[in-house]
């Protein structure tokens, strides 16, 4: 291979592709931790090392040029090259420091993990955590994490995934709302009480459906996705939640809605990571560590 006719910087290919995907100059300097003037710098350098035009300026919006267009599918086959040489590299680490990034759920974050956290930090003080809180799926393949907790199996090949158990979801609410309802803990009652529900969409309805039950819109009228929320306004006495089991039974202000009925849905709960990563011992030890914690919680059952 003649390395002499690669004449151009990665890093400026790395500016043009990230302002390509991110659609302006300021998001890809965001995403990519520097300032506007610097990330602008790159790509100019980059378009003087090629000899070409990469972007036009239509009003405030940059345009690819037809040149630009037709360089995107190589540099995004650049980029695709140097994550995997980014995970293979940190998968090499034989040492217990370093970061390690966790992807949870709000739940997982606010009830489980400060213990786990409390826990490793106090037995591996040089592992340094991050975590994610999100109830979407982080891309591990792209390391946005290291390790994630999910309630899915992955199917990507490159992932490796342990089974903990599975986690219990009931319904609860305050004790003042049922006496306020003036009906008993029976699930014949459910249809005239109001649940805090997640988005518009229709799913959690027609499954419950599905299982004999009958709800409409009308027993949804409290809405978000924040789970904290969700629980703050359970206890304000406004609708039942869907909660897991363990926390909603170790909550003093919760009670169970239908205590002797099936629970509402059981939920798989994986603990997930790279298969490069596996061979990172501080990542190995962060993996282990939550599986034998999260294992001994009586709330995933086995």
């Amino acid at each position: 291979m003649n390395w002499e006719s690669v004449n151009f910087d990665w890093n400026h290919a790395r500016a043009f592709y990230v302002t390509v995907q991110e659609g302006s100059l300021s998001a890809a300097a965001k995403a990519l931790g520097v300032t506007q003037p610097t990330l602008s710098r790159q790509v100019a350098a980059l378009e003087a090392e090629l000899k070409i035009t990469l972007f036009e300026r239509v009003g405030q919006r940059l345009v690819l040029t037809d040149s630009g267009s037709k360089l995107v599918e190589h540099v995004s086959l650049m980029s695709e090259a140097a994550f995997q040489f980014s995970l293979a590299a940190g998968g090499q680490s034989q040492q217990l420091e370093g970061s390690v990034v966790i992807s949870v759920s709000q739940l997982d974050a606010a009830f489980r993990l400060p213990k786990i956290i409390a826990a490793l930090h106090h037995e591996e003080p040089l592992i340094n955590i991050e975590v994610i809180v999100t109830n979407e799926p982080s891309d591990l393949l792209r390391r946005e994490a290291d390790i994630a907790i999910r309630n899915f199996h992955p199917t990507q090949k490159d992932l490796i995934a342990k089974k903990l158990g599975d986690e219990i979801i009931r319904l609860y609410g305050t004790a003042a709302y049922f006496e306020k309802q003036r009906k008993s803990l029976d699930v014949a009652d459910l249809n005239a009480m109001q649940i805090i529900g997640f988005d518009r969409s229709n799913v959690v309805t027609d499954m419950l459906n599905g299982q004999g039950w009958k709800l409409d819109k009308h027993n949804f009228q409290l809405l978000t996705s924040f789970q904290p929320l969700q629980l703050e306004l359970c206890k304000e006495g406004l609708g039942l939640i869907f909660f897991p089991e363990d926390m909603g039974d170790a909550d003093p202000d919760l009670v169970r809605a239908f205590n002797d009925a099936e629970p509402v849905m059981t939920l798989p709960v994986w603990l997930v990571c790279h298969q490069e990563l596996r061979t990172s011992l501080r990542v190995r030890r962060v993996f282990d560590f939550i599986v034998e914690r999260l294992k001994c919680n009586t709330t995933i059952r086995s």
